[in-house]
């Protein structure tokens, strides 16, 4: 089969246009389901929520874990907790979405909009995706200073030769890519492990920073943080990304066969999604047993975090490990956000680039602030850099929260696979309290 030619589509009943590229054609159905114990199966749809949790563990949410924990202990650990089920369902949804229509959301939103609509939609993911790699770039660029020693404008710089990394796995296969990814996290995930043994936090404090306050809404700076743990972890270029990979498996065309897969990617991102919970939790939680029961509640930049960990830990490998994992995450977060990138090009405005030229226009799109601001304000302004795209991050989510939701409860788009609507209702709620949190934000902003 052509590698443009999609497999028969679904009904196209509800679309205005008819479906006619496949996502990520490069890679799409290129990994097989071979028959075999359900296990075996199940072990060919691992991957793409590893690709997904990635984004939920960015340097971005660095800066706002480190700044919430520093200044409000363990208290916004439930916005963490909350965030995260959020991110459950919609990226559940992202793949029921891809499964029931062979589209990702770039294509179903080009197809069930008007023109105009679309391209309104498009650049406002383009500014999403920008924001993703402007916290990459600085985040990228600071875990080089700390390991060794780089200055950060250079390390900004240094981080568009990224290219060639992403160009190298995407030859090899996209299962290496994915492996390449899920090593990393290994190592990121190690890290946090050994540093929070040696934070020895408040487990007590910890299990009560799980449950929300009324003081998150009330109190705006707490609110802004919190909007940007939200926005750092329910990403808009995530909703597009997750419903491109979930078709690089070959699953069939059956609708036992594309219920067994989704049932299968659900399990894959909502057991990946923990993870990155954990990961988000980790950060935050050292953050607060380091820096806040220390007097330190000022805390909120990566490089001051890391200069402090070794005399307040009383081990010199901590701000070594803090280092590796941030760096990890850079080079996670690098992979995953230029397939988003591609997605979100190709469907909506059906415009193909090879991937090395997409990645370098985005990349540079992104070092520009970066540079302007390292070089102007230095680490204190990287600092607040990083928690501003977390902010336009999450004023972004309505705009890809919103058609995903109407379109995954349409049964006139979905067919069989159309959402539940106990699913939707959940789904409907979380987009109203993303927009309602929004509208506080920008009302506060507006108000001084």
């Amino acid at each position: 089969m052509d590698a443009l030619t999609p497999p028969p589509p679904a009904p196209d009943a509800g679309w205005r246009n008819a479906r006619t590229t496949l996502s990520l054609p490069e890679v799409s159905r290129s990994i097989s389901v071979r028959p075999g114990s359900k296990w075996r199966r199940m072990a060919a749809f691992l991957g793409p929520g590893y690709l997904v949790a990635v984004g939920y563990m960015d340097p971005g949410n660095w800066a706002t874990s480190l700044a919430g924990g520093s200044k409000y202990g363990y208290a916004l650990l439930s916005v963490a907790l909350i965030s995260n089920i959020m991110a459950i369902i919609l990226q559940a949804l992202c793949a029921r979405l891809a499964i029931a229509t062979g589209r990702d959301l770039a294509q179903a939103c080009s197809d069930a909009y008007p023109r105009p609509v679309s391209w309104v939609l498009w650049a406002l993911a383009e500014l999403a995706i920008c924001a993703t790699d402007l916290a990459e770039v600085i985040g990228t660029a600071i875990g080089l200073n700390l390991l060794f020693g780089i200055p950060l404008e250079i390390g900004v710089i240094i981080t568009a030769l990224d290219v060639f990394l992403i160009l190298y796995l995407q030859n090899l296969g996209f299962r290496w890519i994915e492996a390449f990814v899920i090593t990393l996290l290994g190592v990121i995930a190690v890290c946090f492990g050994i540093q929070i043994a040696l934070a020895d936090p408040d487990w007590a404090g910890v299990i009560r920073g799980f449950a929300p306050t009324t003081e998150i809404v009330s109190n705006p700076d707490m609110l802004y943080l919190a909007l940007g743990i939200l926005g750092a972890t329910v990403m808009p270029h995530n909703l597009y990304l997750h419903s491109g990979i979930v078709q690089t498996r070959a699953y069939g065309e059956t609708l036992p066969e594309r219920r067994e897969a989704l049932r299968y990617a659900t399990i894959d991102s909502t057991v990946a999604l923990m993870f990155a919970l954990t990961i988000n939790a980790s950060l935050l939680i050292l953050a607060a047993a380091a820096f806040h029961h220390t007097g330190r509640t000022d805390i909120a930049e990566i490089g001051e975090a890391h200069t402090l960990l070794e005399p307040l830990l009383g081990a010199a490998i901590a701000p070594t490990l803090f280092g590796i994992a941030l760096l990890c995450c850079g080079l996670n977060s690098t992979v995953t956000a230029t397939m988003a990138g591609q997605i979100v090009m190709e469907g909506f405005i059906n415009f193909r680039m090879p991937p090395w030229a997409r990645r370098l226009i985005t990349r540079g799109l992104a070092i520009v602030p970066a540079a302007v601001v390292t070089v102007a304000y230095g680490e204190s302004g990287t600092a607040r850099l990083l928690i501003l795209s977390q902010v336009v991050l999450s004023l972004q989510l309505p705009f890809a929260v919103i058609p995903l939701v109407t379109m995954t409860a349409s049964k006139a788009k979905m067919g069989a696979l159309v959402a539940p609507r106990w699913l939707t209702a959940v789904a409907a709620l979380i987009a109203a309290v993303i927009v309602v949190l929004n509208v506080k934000l920008v009302a506060d902003f507006v108000l001084g």
